[in-house]
């Protein structure tokens, strides 16, 4: 199974997402053979590592995104990656609009795996980017929620 986040830059939802599920699986589920990784729709951060805000709300919390660095999805992301979850609904939309015929079934969005009574009832990760450091916490606590549930989908396949 290969996992595909996607954000808008790359530099804190999908980073952030890719390395809790990765920190997921190594704790909780080694023996699922899964590969984690993110992408960003726009190009301005591609090489870059995620955002330090989120870097640092992550490491607090035992996650480490150091080695995480931006790309940009590309068409062969489609066929490569079994599941593609989009932080926002934008982000879904444009990530449909780009796939090719047959493979916009796997672009979902990544909250619909998380528990509703932790993620108050959001189909959205909000993108802390322009925000306060607190935004970076509730990303952190939205993809723990979602990475989660995930890790449940994944073992019931």
């Amino acid at each position: 199974m290969k996992i595909l986040f996607v954000c808008l830059g790359n530099i804190c939802r999908s980073p952030t997402a890719e390395a809790v599920l990765r920190r997921l699986l190594a704790s909780e589920a080694p023996e699922l053979q899964v590969q984690v990784a993110s992408a960003g729709l726009g190009s301005w951060h591609i090489g870059e590592p995620p955002d330090s805000r989120a870097q640092s709300a992550a490491k607090r919390r035992g996650v480490d995104m150091s080695t995480i660095r931006a790309r940009q999805i590309s068409r062969d992301d489609f066929a490569r990656y079994d599941l593609i979850l989009a932080m926002d609904r934008q982000n879904l939309i444009e990530l449909q609009r780009l796939a090719p015929a047959g493979y916009r079934e796997r672009v979902r969005l990544f909250l619909e795996f998380g528990d509703a009574d932790e993620i108050d009832e959001l189909d959205e990760v909000p993108d802390p980017y322009y925000g306060a450091d607190a935004g970076f916490e509730r990303v952190l606590d939205l993809a723990e929620s979602a990475a989660r549930g995930l890790l449940a989908h994944l073992r019931n396949r």
